[in-house]
């Protein structure tokens, strides 16, 4: 592990020690920021207050939370009690919902408060100003009687269209300083339930009369700041590296570190002297811009600057301390797994694990206690990271990732962190993802379910497509077909098809005789016209109009859908316009017979710097289908998979960007790249499709069959389900710290 400039590992006795010698000016520690549990402790007495509750008061200020060594206290009954933050982190989105719109209802957020009480959580994490039944149901449920009432951690945003446009908190007359103190400022008062704001498009708004002060555990102010926007208000400001505040200041800091200072102290002044209450401070960070260096990280904006909060600190008449917040993920930065004492490092149930050795190397730099406030792993059935643990951005598994949950909770717990808060509690169908981002419409992420999307799908909370229940459940059952028509009858059988805000769904009975192991299906999918591919090369097979996709079901391991090379748009990105894989003339050829395997990019080639070291582009076949139950009730049910087969009946579900959708709810797909040379959208009319066995149906798969569906428009339906994932938290959590 590496040693950095802060003092590492001194506890409060050491620190008072070197006081009385004098010394700690040698390591940089500023004697009025000493505060001892002495002199909180002897000017301390309980109070209750209009909840009910009890808190601590010195002075004329009064608080209930505090940070001290390692961990988070609160004041119950006369003392105070040591807590280990178990949280998750609430969005503002709902299927049908930008962030912005924070329409989700006060009997939502009160039965998911329900929820996550109920999964011993003790904490939640917000971002930003919500609505006011947020606060209310908070309110209303922690004096419902219940016995694990829940902890508030609250966030300030930042404009980001500002910082875009500006990249500089001092631009046009200190426009983003002013616009984030006003915000904290007004985010106290909401807190305490004495603010009305005036409605604004894509901001709160409303009257706040629910008082939540009493609950709120700590502020976590900011955001992941890009380093070049740090960077850049450096450069600019030298001379602005101070901040003096009546409770926060700055020493030895940067400008921009020296910025956040001011919010930090704006947030204590209008707390304390409005409120006369305090609540613990911290900042928020990632490993992009901690205070740690790493050699074997490729990407120099990934190490390039620091965000030390080592730098900002509180005077004693601030009597809750501050912490450090940080972002902690398990496959990213690239450092995570490539640096070399990471991935040598042994945890104590004999694994390899970066994750605890990085997390043990931060709490060395560090002599504030840091909470983890987000880490997770997606279950979306597409991977954007792929972490040296398996535990992945993405083709997470419910259950699997639940375990990879519980597991990053206890390295946070055993390297001596305060706590940690997952993200997220739901799913958030409005996310992107860089490696699929432009492979669907911004303006309409909401409006459908897109599972390739890994950003998508974090949560412990999902939303499956349809108002009671999916589409079709992959299980080989044919019951819920019974209404739907079928769409394909010939030699080969029978194809069926349904779709909902996720899926297209296809339920085939294949003709007597098929053999699952050996025999292949194939369903040639028609989507676009003027383009696709009239045969199969390398095969005998034909199709009697051009085939855009290819479903190729041949036994539990080597099942896939294909695209047509020239309607690839892998290829397309990462060979035609990216040169990153190799050129490949006929993939821009109309039908060439080609079938390309759908593949996703995970990352792009690298160059280790200490080592020099060279890491190809990868990707991997996203479009392999995995065998499983889809059920949820099922003692079998698998969250990924994509077909399944029971007596004579095959059940298969792809996912809409597998097919080149766009924007389904608007029946947008991509169209022809070559002509418009990008990657751009048109109007999807109807498929046409075919069904066929290879050898024993004949060469030509006819394809006069049609399917049709009617988009649902910014409708989409949806329930809730709880994933796996969730009850593996709620039987680990209560043995964790």
């Amino acid at each position: 592990m590496k040693k950095v400039w802060v003092p590492v590992g001194l506890t409060l006795v050491v620190l008072l020690l070197l006081a009385q010698l004098g010394m700690l000016q040698k390591f940089g520690i500023n004697k009025a920021s000493i505060k001892t549990e002495e002199a909180q402790t002897t000017k301390s007495s309980a109070h209750g207050d209009d909840a009910g509750m009890s808190y601590a008061t010195a002075g004329a200020i009064s608080y209930r939370f505090k940070t001290e060594g390692d961990y988070f206290y609160v004041y119950e009954g006369d003392k105070w009690k040591q807590i280990f933050i178990k949280g998750v982190n609430i969005g503002s989105g709902k299927p049908g919902l930008f962030p912005g719109e924070l329409n989700i209802s006060y009997e939502d957020y009160y039965r998911w408060f329900e929820m996550i009480s109920a999964m011993h959580a003790n904490s939640i994490r917000v971002y930003t100003a919500m609505m006011p039944d947020f606060y209310q149901a908070l309110y209303d449920f922690n004096t419902s009687g219940t016995d694990n009432p829940l902890y508030i951690f609250h966030g300030v945003w930042l404009n980001e269209d500002d910082i875009a446009t500006l990249n500089d908190v001092y631009a046009e007359n200190s426009k983003i300083l002013n616009q984030f103190k006003q915000d904290a400022e007004d985010m106290v008062d909401i807190i305490h339930g004495h603010a009305t704001l005036a409605a604004k498009n894509g901001y709160a708004s409303g009257a706040y009369t629910a008082d939540v002060h009493t609950w709120l555990a700590g502020w976590i102010l900011g955001m992941e700041f890009d380093p070049n926007f740090i960077k850049n208000v450096n450069l600019l400001h030298p001379s602005q590296d101070k901040y003096d505040g009546k409770y926060i200041y700055s020493q030895g800091a940067t400008p921009f570190e020296a910025f956040l200072t001011e919010i930090g102290d704006a947030v204590a002044v209008r707390e304390s002297t409005q409120y006369k209450w305090q609540a613990p401070i911290a900042f928020s960070n990632w490993v992009t811009t901690d205070p740690l260096t790493h050699p074997e990280e490729p990407y120099i904006d990934e190490d390039s600057v620091t965000l030390n909060t080592e730098a900002i600190k509180s005077r004693t008449n601030f009597l809750p301390n501050m912490f450090a917040s940080y972002h902690v993920y398990p496959y990213y930065p690239d450092s995570m797994n490539l640096q070399k004492d990471y991935v040598a490092y042994i945890d104590d149930e004999g694994k390899k694990n970066p994750y605890e050795a990085y997390l043990k190397d931060l709490k060395m730099a560090h002599t504030m206690p840091i909470l983890i406030a987000e880490f997770g792993v997606s279950t979306a059935r597409a991977m954007a990271h792929e972490g040296l643990m398996n535990y992945n951005q993405g083709k997470m598994e419910e259950t699997d990732a639940g375990n990879a949950v519980v597991d990053m909770f206890r390295s946070i717990y055993k390297a001596k962190c305060a706590g940690g808060i997952v993200f997220a509690w739901q799913d958030e169908w409005f996310k992107r993802t860089w490696n699929n981002e432009l492979f669907n419409d911004h303006e309409r992420r909401p409006y459908w379910s897109d599972v390739q999307t890994c950003e998508q799908m974090f949560g412990l909370l999902c939303f499956d497509p349809g108002a009671e229940h999916v589409g079709a459940v992959i299980n080989g059952a044919p019951d819920e077909w019974k209404d739907s028509d079928v769409v394909v009858t010939n030699d080969a059988g029978t194809l069926s098809m349904k779709y909902d805000e996720a899926y297209v769904y296809f339920m085939v009975k294949p003709a007597e005789g098929f053999d699952f192991e050996k025999d292949t299906i194939l369903i040639p999918l028609d989507t676009i016209a003027n383009q696709g591919n009239t045969f199969y090369q390398g095969t005998d097979v034909k199709f009697t109009e051009a085939a855009d996709f290819l479903i190729s079901i041949n036994g539990m391991e080597n099942s896939r859908i294909m695209c047509d090379a020239y309607y690839d748009v892998f290829y397309f990105l990462y060979g035609y316009q990216y040169k990153m894989v190799p050129n490949v003339d006929a993939y821009k050829t109309k039908n060439s017979g080609i079938f390309n395997h759908m593949n996703m990019c995970i990352g792009y080639d690298m160059v280790v710097p200490s080592t020099k070291q060279e890491i190809p582009f990868a990707s991997y076949e996203t479009g392999k289908l995995a065998y499983g139950i889809s059920d949820p009730e099922s003692e079998e049910f698998y969250s990924l998979a994509d077909f399944y087969q029971k007596d004579g009946v095959i059940e298969i579900r792809i996912p809409w960007e597998l097919l080149n959708f766009m924007d389904p709810s608007n029946s947008r797909i991509m169209n022809d790249f070559y002509t418009e040379q990008s990657i751009t959208k048109t109007v999807f009319s109807q498929f046409r499709v075919g069904l066929g066995i290879q050898g024993k149906t004949g060469n030509e798969i006819s394809m006069d069959s049609t399917f049709s569906y009617t988009p649902w428009g910014t409708k989409p339906t949806s329930h809730e389900r709880l994933k796996k994932s969730y009850y593996i938290l709620q039987d680990a959590l209560p043995e964790i710290g």
